[in-house]
């Protein structure tokens, strides 16, 4: 298992981004992860269901000072991942990369991992609720068996 921290600093060394597309590269990381290996976590950290999608509440304090602008492009200390990460990463960054922070949003709104720990929430309602790596495994499990399949 690796460290939220070092994710995220693998996606800076990709580009300098948001925080809010940091936190949904991570989120996508995780999700596609347990989705092909069987539910194992890429990482510890709970992802928990924020009105802006999903937040990694202990990766949010090392962004929070960007705020909403950019936060610069890595240009040395690039993690070293064992292959099978490194191929979900640069997946997750080939797929994603070329969304913006709110589009990111917008896209984990429509899905279910999302959705599901909201629950019953107005859009608008704060929430801490933690997404379910069960769930992740499994829509995104499903997406993946779809693609292989079409």
């Amino acid at each position: 298992m690796v460290s939220v921290r070092e994710v995220s600093r693998w996606f800076l060394c990709q580009e300098s981004m948001t925080h809010k597309k940091i936190q949904k590269l991570c989120y996508y990381a995780q999700a596609w992860y347990c989705a092909l290996y069987d539910g194992t976590p890429l990482f510890a950290d709970e992802i928990q269901a924020w009105v802006h999608g999903p937040v990694i509440p202990s990766l949010y304090p090392l962004y929070a000072d960007y705020r909403w602008g950019l936060i610069p492009k890595r240009t040395t200390d690039a993690p070293v991942f064992d292959e099978k990460t490194v191929n979900i990463l640069e997946a997750v960054f080939n797929t994603y990369g070329g969304l913006t922070g709110d589009q990111l949003e917008s896209l984990t709104h429509s899905e279910k991992p999302w959705i599901e720990a909201r629950g019953e929430l107005k859009p608008w309602e704060g929430c801490t609720n933690p997404i379910s790596l069960r769930t992740m495994r499994d829509y995104y499990g499903s997406k993946y068996q779809q693609a292989q399949n079409d």
